[in-house]
C-alpha cells in the first residue's frame, strides 16, 4: 500500500463512482509517484494504460496500435485514434479506468487529439454502452498550469478534475525505511526529498553511506547523472540553468549576487528563474508578514528540489574529482565534511512538517490561521504561526553536530524582538540533543518546548 497517499486515492475514488464519464488530469513531478497511485487505484478495476511517447502522431498510433496487436486486438499499422480508443476498451460491465501517461505528448503532437477523446466518450456515454474514467497523467508541472487550458480549447469544459500530486514528506521515508535511524533517514531525506521514484533504487538494508555511493556516486549507479535527465526532461540551454543553480549551491541566494557570479544581465537571469521556479526545481522565499519589515532580507532564491541540491553542491563543482576517485573515498573526502550542515535545509522542511501535521491533529495551543517563515537580515526564524487573535508561535530548527545552546535560544529571542513577533510559544528542534541548562529552562517556563527529531 502507499503510504501517505490516501487523500489523492480518495480523490481518484470519488470520481470513480460519480454517474457518468469522468475526465481528471492527474500531475507532478517527476519520481512523486503518479503512475504508482494510479497502478494501486486502479488494482482491481478494469484499466486500459498507455504511456505516451514524444513522438509525432504518425508514430505514436502505430505504438499504441502495435500494443493492442499484442493483447488480439486487429487494426492497420497506422489506426485511427477512434479505432484505437476503442480497441483499448475491456469487455466488462464496471466502469473502466482509461489512463493516458505523459498525456501532454498526444496533445502536443495532435492539436485535435483531445476533441477526438471526448467525441468518443461522448458517443460511448450517448449510446448508453458504458462510462469511463479519463485520467491524464503529465509530469510537466508547468505545461499542465500554464498552457494545457489553451491548447485543450473547448475540450476543457470536459475536465472534471484536477489534482497535483506532491512530493512526501520525512516521516512517509521513515515508514518507507523503518531500519533507518532518524539521523540515516534525515540524511537520504535531505538527499532524495519526498520522491518515491528515487527512494526505489535505495536499499533498506544498506546504510545511508552504502547506497548514496552504490546509486548515486558510481558511475555506474542508477542515479548516476540523473540530475541532468532531470534538467533536460524539460529545460534547453543547460549551460545556462546549470550555471544558476550552481550559483544558488554556491550560497549566492540574491539577484545581484547571482549577476555577479554568473555574468548574465538580471533580465535574463530573471526569466531563467521564473522558468525554475515554475518547474518547482528552486523558490523564492517569501517572509512571514511583521511589523519589523526593515530586518527582513527580499528577493532570496534557494533550490528546492532536494536531489539537485545535493548534485549542485557536491556532484557538479567535483565532477573531475567523482570521475578518478573510487565513490566511498569521494564520500568521504567530499561529503562527509559538509554533509550534516547540507542536511540543514532538509531538517527545517522537516520540522515545519512535523509543525503542520500537530496543527492538522488539532495537538497545538491554539487554531492556526497563517504560517510561515521569517527570513531575517541577522538569522532566520524557522517557523511562525499565529491565530486570528494573535497568539503566536515561534520555532528554530538546528541541525548540527553539538546540543541546542541556551545561546542559541537567546538568539531566537533577539530575532523576535527584530521581527516585532510576539514569543507566547516556543518549539525548538534539534536532532543531537539539548544543554542542560535549556532543559532546565524548558522545565520553568510552560511556553518552551524542546523537541528531538
Amino acid at each position: 500500500m502507499l503510504s501517505g497517499r490516501g487523500k489523492e486515492l480518495q480523490y481518484l475514488r470519488k470520481f470513480y463512482e460519480r454517474d457518468g464519464s469522468q475526465f481528471v488530469v492527474l500531475y507532478g513531478r517527476y519520481g512523486v509517484g503518479k503512475t504508482r497511485l494510479v497502478r494501486e487505484f486502479a488494482e482491481e478495476i478494469p484499466c486500459f494504460y498507455y504511456a505516451c511517447r514524444e513522438a509525432s502522431a504518425r508514430e505514436q498510433r502505430f505504438q499504441w496500435g502495435k500494443e493492442l496487436t499484442r493483447t488480439g486486438a486487429v487494426l492497420e499499422e497506422f489506426p485511427a485514434w477512434q479505432e484505437l480508443f476503442a480497441g483499448s476498451l475491456r469487455s466488462a460491465s464496471l466502469k473502466q479506468v482509461f489512463v493516458l501517461d505523459e498525456f501532454q505528448y498526444l496533445m502536443k503532437s495532435d492539436s485535435a487529439f483531445m476533441g477526438e477523446l471526448t467525441a468518443f466518450v461522448e458517443r460511448l456515454a450517448g449510446t448508453g454502452e458504458r462510462d469511463l474514467l479519463v485520467i491524464l497523467v503529465s509530469s510537466s508541472i508547468s505545461w499542465v498550469e500554464n498552457d494545457m487550458i489553451k491548447k485543450m480549447g473547448r475540450a476543457a469544459y470536459k475536465l472534471s478534475g484536477l489534482l497535483k500530486v506532491k512530493p512526501l514528506g520525512f516521516f512517509e521515508m521513515r515508514e518507507a525505511f523503518p531500519e533507518y535511524s532518524s539521523q540515516q533517514a534525515l540524511g537520504l531525506y535531505s538527499v532524495l526529498g519526498g520522491n518515491p521514484g528515487l527512494w526505489q533504487y535505495m536499499s533498506p538494508s544498506k546504510s545511508l553511506k552504502e547506497n548514496i555511493c552504490e546509486t548515486i556516486l558510481s558511475s555506474t549507479g542508477a542515479l548516476s547523472g540523473e540530475y541532468r535527465k532531470i534538467l533536460s526532461a524539460e529545460l534547453r540551454e543547460l549551460s545556462v540553468y546549470q550555471t544558476i543553480l550552481s550559483a544558488l549551491a554556491g550560497g549566492h541566494h540574491k539577484l545581484n549576487a547571482i549577476y555577479e557570479y554568473t555574468g548574465f544581465s538580471r533580465a535574463k537571469i530573471s526569466v531563467y528563474l521564473k522558468n525554475l521556479m515554475g518547474l518547482e526545481l528552486i523558490e523564492k522565499v517569501f517572509s512571514y508578514e511583521t511589523a519589523g519589515r526593515e530586518h527582513v532580507q527580499k528577493g532570496v532564491y534557494r533550490i528546492s528540489d532536494h536531489f539537485l541540491h545535493f548534485a549542485f553542491t557536491y556532484l557538479y563543482p567535483n565532477a573531475s574529482r567523482l570521475e578518478q576517485m573510487q565513490a566511498e573515498v569521494f564520500y568521504e573526502s567530499d561529503v562527509a565534511p559538509t554533509f550534516r550542515a547540507f542536511m540543514s535545509a532538509a531538517y527545517k522542511e522537516t520540522c515545519r512538517e512535523y509543525v503542520q501535521r500537530e496543527a492538522a491533529k488539532g495537538e497545538f495551543p491554539f487554531t492556526v490561521s497563517s504560517m510561515g517563515e521569517w527570513a531575517g537580515k541577522a538569522g532566520d526564524i524557522d517557523v511562525v504561526a499565529r491565530s486570528e487573535e494573535g497568539e503566536t508561535l515561534l520555532a528554530v530548527c538546528i541541525c548540527d553536530q553539538n546540543k541546542f545552546s541556551y545561546a542559541d535560544y537567546e538568539w531566537l529571542l533577539f530575532l523576535a524582538g527584530q521581527a516585532k513577533l510576539r514569543t507566547d510559544h516556543i518549539w525548538l528542534f534539534t536532532d543531537v540533543g539539548f544543554e542542560e541548562r535549556l532543559m532546565a529552562e524548558a522545565r520553568e517556563k510552560e511556553n518552551l518546548s524542546l523537541i528531538l527529531i
